[in-house]
């Protein structure tokens, strides 16, 4: 749906010209943007305090039918911008562009001048040459920056060697020149607008001696087509002061004729922007082309058409997709009543938008033939259907989710008071889960998701009430296991009463065994003691009787060896023969009897210790043994 164009009683800053320096004002461009409709843009330009803005003015009056005030740019500086409903082509935007004075002694550089020439011819479709008369040199003169173009305007992206002139036809606006303040001098022959404008370009011999000749021949050979227009001075000269306060009917007669003559000119002749691709130019482009020549003249390069145009026209067509995948959405949610009965239901609704958007792209995009374009609207729908479908789906859980929360109110009420976990419970839970179901299936408007959304309803109610059994079960197991704990506790106590018992008695009885062992034991040892008391005399006895019977034989053996030495004795006494022998033989012998008296003493201690005593220690251990 296009745009209404907006009504303009003041022009807009278009392009800012601040110190030597370009700018684009956003409220200007949001005006274009929000314009679809293709575009005729006429552009004017011409030395300064030539009366352009008044020129101007009067073009957009006159198309609006009603005084605009004083809106007149005394100094106006960059590029100022009217936009208003075509006259007389419907559907069409007219854009008036009044551009900054060519010329200015005031400008610091003087490539400004050619940047602000430049765009306009790269932005308007028709530009107006606005002129004082003066003579044809002077005139021509004006127009030099035609022939340093090259510098500032490049068409194709890559040379190709062809001519620029030619190139320059292809891309340049028709081409109008309006003669301002214009008589005729005295003995000069009356003479038309076409007849003026075809004596200065056609080549005379004079023109090439005053050096116009290359302007003249850019002229000639840059712009398709040429109009010239010649007005006299609007009013007199007493009030050319005053001349934006005065009314239509205080210009003179001669003035308005020739300036309505211009204006039904521009309003019927005046075609509209066109891409190099013969694709008509809308506001929203126009507002991108703008962008594009201003930021490539700000960054220091060459504005080149080709590539602007190409940049224009992909901007648009992907515009275009999102324009026709807008027109989806919108015919979607205007046709369908989510959630809808069947899937089947959305997708006849889908396939009837799908095929509107895509006539709708078709009927806008630039290059029909131009798949890639195709394919991203074809992805975008797709994209968009996904997300009816997913919303279809969300409409219908939640349509779904109401009804079961209505139906299932009566059965959560009998949760609530037990009336399911009682003897008997489960049974009337099913009956009463099929009447709800039963009831489901009779709600319309489920949509798609009814069966799932049921689904996972009953798989969520059927856990939340085995749960509610389980914790039932539990509770009851719980109470049966709390009696059967308390049951328990008392046996065991009973147990732990009779075991404290059993332990005293055990305690009891093992004192009396012990003291029964500790008599015997006592018993038993008077009886060994007594035993070995018995043994001991006998062995005492026995010894004492051995001890005699030793005495008596060492007392025999003892008389035996003295008697042997005496013998002895004798013996050597009477082989010596004297007393010294006998005395010395005395000593000897008595030496003697002491060191060997002692000797039987020894060997009886020693008899006592290897014999004796063993035997009464085995005698002992035996006796003690068998008393155990």
């Amino acid at each position: 749906m296009e745009a209404t164009v907006p009504k303009m009683s003041a022009p807009l800053c278009l392009v800012h010209n601040e110190d030597c320096r370009l700018s684009l004002n956003p409220a200007a461009l949001a005006v274009l943007r929000s314009a679809t409709q293709p575009v005729v843009v006429v552009a004017v330009v011409g030395l300064f305090s030539t009366g352009k803005s008044f020129l101007t003015k009067r073009m957009a009056q006159n198309c609006t039918g009603t005084p605009l005030g004083n809106a007149v740019q005394k100094k106006t500086k960059g590029i100022w911008m009217w936009c208003l409903p075509h006259p007389c082509k419907p559907g069409v935007m007219l854009v008036l562009l009044d551009t900054e004075g060519l010329r200015n002694p005031c400008k610091e550089d003087d490539r400004n001048d050619a940047w602000i020439f430049t765009l306009a011819l790269l932005l308007s479709s028709t530009l107006v040459y606005n002129s004082m008369r003066t003579d044809s040199r002077t005139m021509l003169g004006s127009l030099c920056l035609l022939t340093d173009l090259r510098n500032y305007v490049r068409v194709r992206a890559q040379e190709d060697g062809t001519d620029p002139a030619d190139e320059f036809a292809r891309v340049f606006p028709d081409f109008v020149w309006v003669v301002r303040d214009f008589r005729l001098q005295e003995g000069e022959r009356p003479i038309s607008a076409d007849e003026y404008l075809d004596q200065i370009l056609r080549p005379q011999i004079w023109f090439i001696l005053q050096g116009n000749s290359k302007v003249r021949h850019c002229l000639r050979n840059f712009f398709p087509h040429h109009k010239m227009f010649m007005m006299e001075r609007p009013v007199a000269g007493k009030d050319v002061a005053q001349l934006e306060m005065l009314r239509d009917d205080q210009l003179q007669l001669r003035f308005r004729q020739q300036e309505e003559a211009f204006c039904q000119h521009i309003w019927k002749e005046a075609p509209v922007k066109m891409l190099l691709n013969n694709s008509p130019v809308t506001g929203r482009m126009l507002a991108c082309l703008v962008e594009t020549y201003v930021e490539a003249i700000t960054n220091g390069s060459v504005p080149c058409v080709e590539s602007v145009h190409m940049a224009v026209a992909e901007a648009e067509n992907n515009a275009v997709v999102e324009a026709a995948a807008a027109e989806y959405r919108r015919g979607m949610e205007q046709d369908l009543e989510l959630p809808t009965a069947s899937l089947n239901a959305l997708m006849a609704v889908h396939h009837n938008w799908k095929k509107h958007a895509i006539t709708f792209f078709l009927s806008q995009a630039f290059d029909k033939t131009e798949q890639l374009y195709q394919a991203l609207l074809m992805d975008k729908l797709e994209v968009a259907k996904e997300e009816f479908c997913w919303r279809n789906e969300k409409a219908s859980e939640q349509r779904c989710c109401e009804v079961l929360k209505e139906l299932w109110g009566d059965m959560e009420l009998r949760m609530q008071r037990g009336d399911y976990v009682v003897p008997g419970g489960v049974w009337l839970f099913k009956k009463d889960l099929k009447r709800m179901q039963e009831e489901y299936k009779r709600r319309p408007n489920k949509g798609v998701k009814a069966e799932e959304v049921l689904e996972k309803f009953l798989r969520e109610k059927g856990l939340e009430m085995t749960e509610t059994w389980i914790d039932w079960v539990d509770q009851q197991c719980k109470a049966v296991l709390a009696e059967a704990t308390a049951v328990t506790q008392a046996v065991e106590k009973q147990l732990e009463e009779q075991q404290q018992q059993q332990q005293v008695t055990l305690t009891k009885v093992t004192a009396a065994q012990e003291a029964a062992e500790a008599r015997l034991e006592e018993q038993q040892q008077q009886v060994v003691m007594a035993e070995v008391t018995v043994v001991m005399k006998v062995v005492e006895r026995q010894l004492e009787e051995r001890w005699q019977q030793w005495t008596q034989q060492l007392q025999e053996e003892q008389s035996l060896m003295l008697s042997q030495r005496l013998e002895e004795f004798e013996v050597r006494l009477q082989e010596s023969h004297g007393r010294e022998a006998a005395a010395l033989q005395q000593v000897e012998l008595t030496q003697e009897e002491e060191q060997t008296a002692p000797s039987w003493r020894s060997t009886l201690l020693k008899f006592l210790d290897k014999v004796v005593v063993p035997i009464l220690i085995r005698v002992v251990n035996s006796i003690v043994n068998n008393a155990a």
